[in-house]
């Protein structure tokens, strides 16, 4: 199938799950996950009309997004290294991994310096697997706390990954401890500084949405196996 098609398959089964959750469709975005698939497969998806694109490596990232052009929003969503804040805040409007406090103080710093208010959300490792990026839940007030305070973020909501599952049910005890988490963050913080919940992909977004999720990160159903050679 196309990518047009793909889109449209992944678009009706978010609004099918959000309707199932008593949401509407529209309180679900789509984030959806280019890495490692060319910028003419990322155009064929802007022309079918998705948005909001997804990438996990800045150096990749450097030649597809200008590639790309404009009309696209792009989102970090990998491990982030500090020493590569500058570019992360020079290419993309959200960065949904940010999960130490000298990642984030870096980030408001490039970002003062190129005059922009970046987009953040706090990536919590709800799973506590020890090869996954992400803070440990109980460190979370304190990130969000000095994250909030920072001039040139905007702390947006959490992040996270859970442990892979056959079963894709498997997975909403840790999406739901990811709403659990943000409601008890959110009265001590600005508003909307948990307004949203990245959780779900190709595999999970379905329960993830049942669970609150606001965006969803699917890759896979829509772009294909990806070539890592």
């Amino acid at each position: 199938m196309s990518i047009a098609a793909n889109l449209a398959r992944v678009t009706a089964r978010i609004a099918e799950a959000a309707k199932a959750s008593g949401r509407k469709s529209e309180q679900v975005r789509l984030v959806a996950v280019s890495k490692t698939h060319p910028a003419e497969a990322v155009k064929q998806a802007l022309a079918a009309g998705q948005l909001i694109f997804g990438e996990n490596y800045v150096q990749e990232s450097q030649d597809k997004i200008p590639a790309v052009g404009l009309g696209a929003s792009w989102h970090f969503i990998g491990h982030l290294q500090s020493n590569k804040a500058k570019v992360a805040a020079e290419l993309f409007d959200v960065i949904q991994s940010v999960d130490r406090i000298k990642l984030a103080r870096a980030l408001d710093r490039h970002a003062g310096s190129l005059g922009r208010r970046l987009g953040v959300l706090l990536q919590v490792n709800v799973g506590g697997e020890a090869q996954k990026s992400g803070c440990a839940p109980e460190q979370a007030f304190a990130l969000a706390q000095e994250a909030a305070e920072l001039p040139n973020l905007e702390l947006m909501g959490l992040m996270t990954m859970p442990p892979f599952f056959n079963d894709p049910e498997a997975a909403r005890p840790c999406f739901a401890e990811l709403r659990r988490l943000a409601a008890t963050l959110a009265p001590d913080l600005p508003p909307g500084a948990m307004a949203h919940l990245s959780m779900g992909m190709s595999g999970d977004y379905q329960a993830a949405i049942a669970e609150g999720a606001t965006l969803v990160r699917v890759g896979t159903a829509i772009f294909g196996e990806r070539d890592y050679s």
